[in-house]
């Protein structure tokens, strides 16, 4: 006596429903390596975000604006911001792509979840790195410089 195993939601899936095609190449292996590499450095670099922020000098009651513009002047924390926020943009969308693969039955529904994942995440993406590459704490508008403590007397 044999018994057969039928896939996971066979039976509630109805035919015009079945996803089309199959996988090609080697890009959900490639995502899940990602994954679990973007895992890693994640925890690396969030650790060390967390530190610097909360554990070093004053800790907590220390961060503010200037906080921020002065950390923001070393191109050293801009890159590992940018790199934290490009990592976990990326390992976000990957993750939420994958739970929309598991889970949208409708070819349709599936392409246009992932058109709108895919938008906010380069929106955010973009949006970030201008906001981290493009700050300035000490802007002048119409020729006068707003207020801030922090910033040198023109």
């Amino acid at each position: 006596m044999t018994a057969t195993i039928q896939p996971p939601r066979s039976g509630r899936i109805s035919p015009q429903y079945r996803r089309s095609g199959s996988s090609k190449g080697n890009f959900e292996m490639l995502a899940w390596l990602f994954m679990r590499l973007s895992g890693v450095v994640l925890v690396v670099l969030i650790f060390g975000h967390l530190t610097v922020n909360l554990l070093v000098g004053e800790g907590i009651h220390a961060i503010d604006f200037g906080f921020v513009a002065g950390k923001w002047a070393d191109p050293f924390w801009q890159v590992w911001d940018l790199a934290m926020l490009w990592l976990a943009m990326l390992h976000g969308t990957n993750g939420v792509r994958t739970i929309i693969n598991d889970y949208a039955e409708k070819d349709a529904t599936r392409m246009w979840l992932k058109i709108v994942l895919y938008a906010a995440a380069a929106a955010i993406i973009i949006l970030g790195t201008l906001v981290i590459f493009t700050f300035n704490p000490c802007p002048v508008v119409d020729g006068v410089q707003l207020p801030g403590g922090f910033c040198p007397a023109p």
